[in-house]
C-alpha cells in the first residue's frame, strides 16, 4: 500500500473523509504522522523478510573503515561473508578491534573480521575491517534495513500494512477521544493481535530464526 492508501484506510476507520493527498489539511497531516509512528513501531518489532537485502561494500588498500551506503544507522547485521573469498566474516567487538589496530602492528590480507565503529557525516554506519584488505574485495553485509518516515503519497510499505493500520488508527482514535463505538484501548489490542498473527507468518519464511535445537 502507499502512503496515502494507509492514511485513507485509517481517515475511513475514524470516519472521517478521505483525501487526494496526504498533506491536504491539517487533520490528514496528523494522521500521516501517526501512520509513519505507527510503521517504525511495526518495523521495529520484527526482522521483516521484506526489509531483508544487502549492502555490498568494496574494498581498497588504503583503508580499513567503510560506510554502509545508504544505512543511514538504521540497519541490523544478520551476517557478512567476504563475497571475493566466500568466505563469512566473523565479528569482533570494538575493544578487540581498536587493539588490533591502536596496539598491535596490523597485517594486511584477506578481510577476515568486522566490526561496527560509527556513523559517517552522511549518517550512515560505518564498519572496521581486519586485516586491513591488501586489494579489492567486495563484502556482502546482509542486513535488516529499517525505512525512513514517508513524506510522499506514493512511498510504498513493503511490510504488512494490516498492524500498521490497525494501531495508527488506535493513535488516532486516542487523540480524538473517541471513534463511536471502539475504544482506544481495544484498538491497541487488536494492533497488538495483528502484529502477532503477521510476525507468526513471516517468521514461517525463517524456522531456523524461531526452532531451538539441543
Amino acid at each position: 500500500m502507499t502512503y496515502l492508501q494507509l492514511v485513507n484506510s485509517v481517515l475511513r476507520r475514524l470516519r472521517e473523509d478521505e483525501v487526494t493527498t496526504v498533506g491536504q489539511n491539517a487533520y490528514s497531516k496528523l494522521i500521516g504522522e501517526f501512520v509513519n509512528d505507527a510503521k517504525r513501531t511495526v518495523e521495529d518489532a520484527y526482522d521483516w523478510t521484506a526489509l531483508r537485502t544487502t549492502i555490498t561494500v568494496t574494498t581498497s588498500d588504503t583503508s580499513y573503515n567503510y560506510p554502509l551506503t545508504g544505512s543511514q544507522n538504521n540497519t541490523k547485521l544478520l551476517f557478512v561473508n567476504n563475497a571475493t573469498q566466500k568466505t563469512q566474516m566473523q565479528y569482533r567487538g570494538a575493544s578487540w578491534m581498536n587493539n588490533a589496530y591502536l596496539i598491535d602492528t596490523p597485517p594486511t590480507g584477506v578481510p577476515q573480521f568486522y566490526s561496527i565503529k560509527g556513523v559517517d557525516t552522511n549518517g550512515d554506519t560505518t564498519v572496521d575491517v581486519y586485516p586491513k584488505p591488501n586489494g579489492v574485495y567486495n563484502l556482502d553485509f546482509n542486513v535488516v534495513q529499517r525505512t525512513a518516515d514517508f513524506t510522499e503519497d506514493a512511498a510504498s510499505l513493503v511490510i504488512p500494512s494490516s498492524p500498521v493500520i490497525q494501531l495508527a488508527t488506535g493513535l488516532g482514535a486516542r487523540e480524538r477521544g473517541e471513534t463511536g463505538g471502539t475504544s482506544a484501548a481495544e484498538m491497541f489490542a487488536l494492533a497488538d493481535n495483528t502484529l502477532a498473527d503477521a510476525i507468526a507468518i513471516d517468521a514461517a519464511q525463517h524456522p531456523e530464526e524461531t526452532i531451538w535445537y539441543s
